[in-house]
């Protein structure tokens, strides 16, 4: 049995992926804001009568919270966290002058710091370690920005840059606790979104310390259908899934993200693991 710890569950790409998991006989605890998110979800209901899920109430965004999280998911994993699941992005509002803007606008990277810093001490050997699986975004780095669609270079980097400002935080954590060198190209985060001193912070995992780590990195989303589940129906695939950039692509849908999380990072993890996945139409 799989034991997974999700933040950003509530909806979209975490939901939809914890929902597979769950089918796949999995048991989920999920870190809730407002737990009553799930009240009238008939089908999470179901799955918290068979015990298969737990919901934690907690703001990703208070180290403490976390804390308590990751020590509520052990405790429903019978001592065991096998898969930690972050797809934590934020309420984007769309303002004229400045494109879509998160609020808090440093809610991936804060949340992602507060959830590694937090990491219990009994999953931080190399046996024991949970996979980790995060969600970013495409054309954050240089290399991904140059993949883009010529049509789609100036929408990213007007409409999205506040939150991929806030991804590529994200990123500049994750390739530190990868112990995978930073590009020159990639500028590092503005100060204000990943204060100097961030591999000092308490609990931080050292460089390199974790190894067990994919990073999906989606295009354009959409709430489309999951053309993965119809496509296999034929033997055909539904999106492309590429370590490292690809060129071309505007599009995919959550729930095909989603797909890809369940039934490629995770049931194929030797192939994944320790890379940056881009996935697209």
């Amino acid at each position: 049995m799989v034991n997974v710890f999700v933040l950003g569950g509530s909806k979209n790409i975490g939901y939809y992926a914890a929902i597979r998991l769950l089918e796949q006989g999995a048991t989920v605890a999920f870190l809730l804001r407002k737990t009553s998110v799930f009240d009238k979800d008939e089908q999470i209901q179901s799955y918290i009568k068979q015990g298969k899920v737990s919901l934690i109430q907690g703001d990703a965004l208070v180290l403490e919270d976390v804390r308590k999280g990751w020590e509520a998911a052990l405790e429903a994993g019978n001592g065991t966290v096998d898969v930690l699941l972050f797809t934590i992005g934020g309420t984007p509002n769309f303002q004229i002058t400045k494109g879509i803007q998160l609020d808090p606008p440093d809610i991936c990277r804060r949340a992602l710091l507060n959830t590694l810093r937090t990491l219990p001490e009994a999953l931080r050997a190399p046996a024991t370690q949970p996979r980790i699986v995060v969600v970013t975004s495409r054309g954050i780095l240089h290399a991904g920005h140059a993949s883009l669609p010529l049509a789609l270079k100036g929408f990213y980097s007007y409409a999205l840059a506040g939150p991929h400002a806030d991804k590529l935080g994200a990123e500049r954590v994750l390739a530190h606790v990868l112990g995978r060198p930073w590009a020159k190209e990639d500028a590092e985060p503005r100060p204000d979104l990943l204060q100097p001193d961030w591999r000092e912070l308490p609990g931080l995992p050292k460089e390199g310390e974790l190894k067990k780590v994919v990073i999906v990195r989606p295009a354009l989303l959409t709430d489309g259908p999951c053309q993965a589940d119809e496509k296999a129906k034929k033997g055909k695939p539904g999106y492309r899934a590429v370590a490292g950039e690809i060129d071309g692509g505007y599009t995919v849908s959550r729930r095909d993200t989603a797909h890809f999380i369940v039934n490629g990072a995770l049931a194929e993890w030797d192939k994944w693991e320790g890379k940056g996945v881009v996935v697209v139409y």
